[in-house]
């Protein structure tokens, strides 16, 4: 049974009843009342002189017609009456009920058929409801939420499966054109070529692995092992780790003083996330440039531990800053993964830096003050995050404001 139906039938059953209860109470009380009404007739005439019968009025009921009679008929006629007005009073709150079920279930039939679209697959539908002021449309608007949320989502998943495809390709295809190539006698069982195959794997397995942790922080199943870990010794040593790599790249290393302030994280994790940033940041900056690296606690951000990395490598173009942490989003449309990297780094230093409850962050040199104090120059541009700091007491140790 639908809900307009039931909604008319409940109207008419109301109707109905109060109808109904005023027919039955009607002879009652109109009885009693006439009933009155001939007792004090009957006072009436019997104060009437003795000997004088009731007399025919011109016009009046005929001889013979008492005051009983006349009350019977009255009765009679107004029961009638009343049970006229009740039915047809019930007959129009019927109508009108049904009126008013329609308007009701109008909206919530809309809400109805966007669901069904939404649930086939029609993404893009909306409810139609969402300008109302009642219930209704709150329920309206979280639906659109809802699927505005679904659509995001799916477009999302369709962007990582499209992008997996083509970045698993490049490297399955060299794998294949290289053994291919060797079985057939093209390339000799060489060093060189081997040396292909198993460079394009290991990039396979980082793509695969880059993935799985991508998706495991966003699903919050990432297993972290938090302890204290003090930034300086945490940036120092992951700082350390590239210098070899910068110095051959001829790219200058630096790290400002640090504050010996705390946070509580995986040190493994932010180890990963700081290599992923020195990376990006050497690749993009020339020879003759300058990376560098500083940290300080944010007292105005609840004393949150911001690390930032800056470059002096060509910035970032507009068009690109909203999409820099997305999977597989290159700035460089030219650069391949001949570098061996999986096009994934940035994604996962978001993962795990919200994994952490942190925040990160981007933009050019040139928009960044405190950036453009810290090594000569402009150009360029700066990644930071920001991790809650952990209020521990470290003994001798001084803190930096940024």
């Amino acid at each position: 049974m639908s809900l307009r139906f039931r909604l008319a039938l409940a109207f008419a059953a109301v109707a109905l009843t109060t109808g109904l209860a005023v027919a039955i109470a009607a002879p009652f009380v109109i009885g009693r009342g006439f009933a009155r009404l001939e007792s004090d007739g009957a006072a009436v005439q019997a104060t009437s002189p003795p000997g004088q019968g009731p007399r025919q009025a011109a016009g009046g009921p005929p001889a013979g017609y008492g005051p009983a009679a006349r009350a019977a008929q009255v009765q009679q006629d107004t029961t009638v009456t009343v049970i006229v007005v009740a039915l047809g009073a019930s007959i129009v709150a019927s109508l009108a009920g049904i009126l008013v079920a329609g308007r009701i279930v109008r909206p919530l039939r809309s809400l109805e058929d966007a669901a069904s679209a939404v649930a086939s697959g029609d993404l893009g539908r909306r409810s139609g409801v969402a300008g109302r002021n009642d219930e209704v449309g709150s329920l309206g608007r979280s639906f659109d939420g809802m699927a505005a949320e679904l659509q995001r989502s799916d477009e999302a998943r369709r962007r990582l499966l499209q992008d997996a495809a083509h970045e698993l390709r490049t490297p399955l295809a060299v794998i294949d054109a290289t053994a291919s190539a060797i079985a057939d006698g093209v390339y000799a069982p060489d060093e060189r070529h081997l040396t292909t195959i198993r460079d394009q794997s290991r990039l396979l397995a980082r793509i695969v692995d880059d993935l799985r942790t991508i998706g495991l922080a966003e699903g919050g199943r990432l297993s972290l092992h938090r302890q204290h870990i003090r930034v300086d010794h945490l940036v120092t040593s992951v700082a350390d780790a590239f210098q070899a790599r910068a110095a051959a790249a001829g790219v200058g290393l630096s790290v400002a003083p640090l504050p010996a302030a705390a946070i509580d994280g995986d040190r493994d994790r932010l180890r990963q996330v700081l290599g992923a940033l020195l990376d990006n940041a050497l690749r993009h900056t020339p020879s003759g440039g300058q990376v560098h690296v500083s940290a300080g606690v944010r007292p105005e951000a609840d004393g949150s531990v911001r690390i930032e990395v800056a470059d002096t490598g060509p910035g970032i173009a507009p068009q690109d800053m909203p999409r820099l942490f997305d999977r597989f989003y290159q700035a460089d449309r030219a650069r391949d993964r001949s570098t061996g990297t999986s096009g994934l780094g940035l994604a996962i230093v978001r993962a795990i830096v919200e994994a952490h409850g942190g925040t990160v962050g981007a933009a050019n040199r040139a928009d960044v003050p405190a950036i453009r104090r810290a090594a000569t120059g402009t150009s360029g541009a700066v990644f930071w995050i920001e991790l809650p700091f952990a209020h521990v007491s470290i003994p001798g140790a001084t803190s930096s404001s940024m």
